[in-house]
């Protein structure tokens, strides 16, 4: 568990041969970017790149051109250790806007907890169905107070296509939903990844999340994957860091609406 090596690992295999996350979406190579192109609800964006100083500003400028022709706003995924070292600065100076930066870290899935209370009258459900994801987008919407339509979208594109590659799970209190995350499993690499964590207020302090990060970890390990990671919020990483994570590096994902921003012209 040498986090250079993790980190190298990372960047080869789910960003410079990252393949589709989703049915209807592709995967392209130009030069030195790597990117995934798919419908309007899917992710849209740049996985990897590796750019130099006098090059940037066009490749940049590429991408927008790419997007914008395809309608489809999109986000540029960039990592700390990312070149240039300015690659932030020229974004935002194209007109993307910066979200909030977070931690990339990484498990052996084995290694983690594997079994953790859960508080009387909980019980955990994996999502199959329709009804199983309109109850994890509820719970992303009360936990984070945003609209997670597009996330329910995505959730029954994968269960319909590919239900191999993905699972859900709830966290149910007397039937109402309280707690949910998801596993997106990438097929022929070491790699799954445990997205969408989050718990009701109210439901806070409790155990939850560990329990949805343990669940999720057996099936991964069930399924052939060794590592799981997580871009972990300021609020999930000193859980996760008593769980046995190890911080690689940090991700900031800059956003560029088509719709509103000018074009750029190096």
């Amino acid at each position: 568990m040498d986090p250079q090596h993790l980190r190298d690992l990372y960047d080869r295999q789910l960003r410079r041969e990252a393949g589709p996350d989703g049915p209807g979406c592709r995967i392209e190579r130009v030069g030195d970017v790597v990117r995934q192109t798919g419908p309007a609800h899917a992710w849209n964006g740049v996985l990897w790149s590796r750019l130099d100083a006098p090059g940037a500003d066009r490749a940049i400028a590429g991408q927008i051109d790419h997007y914008r022709t395809a309608g489809l706003s999109f986000e540029w995924k960039l990592y700390a250790h990312d070149t240039p070292g300015d690659l932030g600065a020229r974004l935002l100076a194209a007109g993307f806007t910066a979200d909030d930066t977070e931690t990339l870290m990484v498990a052996e899935a084995a290694s983690l907890p594997q079994d953790v209370p859960l508080p009387e009258g909980v019980e955990l459900r994996e999502v199959t169905d329709e009804a199983g994801v309109r109850q994890v987008v509820e719970v992303h919407e009360r936990a984070f107070g945003t609209d997670s339509a597009h996330i329910g979208r995505r959730l029954l594109d994968r269960l319909a296509a590919d239900p191999g590659t993905v699972t859900a799970v709830v966290a149910l209190a007397a039937g109402e939903p309280v707690s949910a995350a998801r596993l997106e499993l990438c097929p022929g690499t070491d790699f799954a990844g445990l997205w969408g964590g989050g718990t009701v207020e109210g439901w806070r302090g409790r155990g939850l999340y560990r329990a949805l990060v343990a669940h999720r970890a057996r099936v991964a390990a069930r399924r052939g994957h060794r590592l799981v990671q997580v871009d972990a919020a300021d609020t999930s990483r000193p859980i996760l860091q008593r769980l046995g994570f190890l911080t690689l590096t940090t991700t900031t994902p800059y956003t560029h609406d088509v719709r509103t921003a000018p074009a750029v012209h190096p």
